[in-house]
């Protein structure tokens, strides 16, 4: 199980990224445009360093839902490969079996 706190500061970091995405979009577009100004770039980098670093949806990362580990993460169930592993030998993940050949 991981630390409560390293749960907690990633859902802080998700809350953030949600409150600053639209924001990040407008100015990541100034920068992109081929028709903005120097000046404007400048403007929007600015801005754009000026915001909380934990708003960057880079620094958000999986987690498994079970057990809050990070590495082994399996997208497509939400879970670490341990997790996976434990629930779907119980038979609790649906449309999954053991393979034998």
């Amino acid at each position: 199980m991981a630390k409560v706190s390293t749960i907690a500061k990633n859902n802080k970091r998700l809350a953030l990224s949600k409150k600053f995405a639209s924001k990040r979009d407008e100015l990541r577009k100034v920068l992109k445009d081929p028709n903005a100004g120097d000046e404007a770039k400048l403007q929007a980098q600015f801005a754009l360093q000026r915001l909380p670093r934990n708003s960057a949806d880079v620094r958000y990362r999986n987690r498994c839902v079970v057990s809050g580990r990070s590495r082994g993460y399996y997208r497509k169930f939400g879970l670490s490969r341990i997790a996976f592993r434990e629930l779907s030998l119980r038979g609790l993940v649906p449309g999954v079996r053991k393979s034998s050949w």
